[in-house]
């Protein structure tokens, strides 16, 4: 048990090295903040799919807190403490902490390759749903224009998180094909299989289906507190609960089901 420990502590730092290493390797960097890198994300999955969502979490909040010391010149561009807070927090800890939840779907019983890549999406869409909200809030009227800034913050950071996770996602597949991540020692596979090409039609449709409900929630609730640039927690009355609940649940339930579907075409 211990030596399992200490092999996932000195893993954890490794490839958070590898993280911030690969994080500034930028193949395109954007004038007002955020770039694509070379898979920077994917050390930190990794790390979650082989040791589990505790230590992926762990390992996701150093690399953050890494990223935010470097970007340390954006909090120049801000004042006051709720807004430096928010910077540290929603572009920076938890942005990339939310990466140690790309294992979560490891004890699912899919395929590793679709594990892999559901956890890495799911990730890549809370990291991005974190930028979306700092860029409606924070960023107002600062980087991003205070008209329709919810949509402007949605359509900014999809310029770059879009290629990144595309990124991410295509190195996955190609490396959980060729690797056995699951082992104590990751090792080559011998005789791969040929991927499911249902399967992951279903996962991507099921996560297009989350995605969607998501950004609805997002959209219609910062819609409501969004006042003039600001955040007006009086605006949550205006909500149309029903719906945002609805949606949400319904954008679960089908991901659920996807994941189902994929699962048993993966198994026949």
């Amino acid at each position: 048990m211990e030596n399992k420990k200490v092999l996932a502590l000195v893993e954890s730092a490794v490839m958070i090295a590898l993280a911030t290493v690969l994080s500034l390797l930028k193949l395109a960097e954007l004038p007002a903040g955020g770039s694509v890198t070379f898979a920077s994300m994917l050390p930190i999955v990794l790390i979650s799919y082989r040791h589990g969502v505790k230590y992926g979490l762990a390992a996701g909040t150093v690399y953050g807190v890494i990223q935010q010391l470097l970007g340390l010149k954006n909090l120049s561009f801000v004042t006051g403490f709720a807004s430096v807070l928010a910077v540290i927090l929603l572009d920076y800890v938890i942005a990339f902490a939310v990466l140690g939840l790309g294992g979560c779907f490891r004890k699912s019983g899919m395929r590793q390759s679709l594990a892999l890549i559901s956890g890495a999406a799911l990730a890549s869409v809370l990291r991005y749903l974190c930028h979306v909200l700092s860029g409606a809030t924070v960023w107002a009227g600062l980087s991003i224009p205070t008209e329709a800034v919810l949509i402007g913050s949605l359509s900014y950071n999809a310029t770059y998180m879009i290629p990144e996770t595309l990124i991410l996602l295509l190195v996955l597949f190609y490396l959980s094909e060729a690797m056995d991540f699951s082992a104590a020692t990751p090792r080559r596979i011998a005789k791969a299989k040929a991927s499911s090409a249902g399967a992951f039609a279903a996962v991507l449709v099921g996560g297009v289906f989350l995605l969607a409900a998501a950004v609805y929630d997002v959209i219609v609730i910062f819609s409501a507190l969004q006042v003039t640039g600001a955040i007006a927690l009086s605006g949550l009355a205006s909500v149309p609960w029903a719906w945002v609940l609805g949606i949400s649940a319904a954008g679960a339930l089908l991901f659920g089901v996807s994941l189902i579907v994929a699962r048993r075409l993966e198994h026949r």
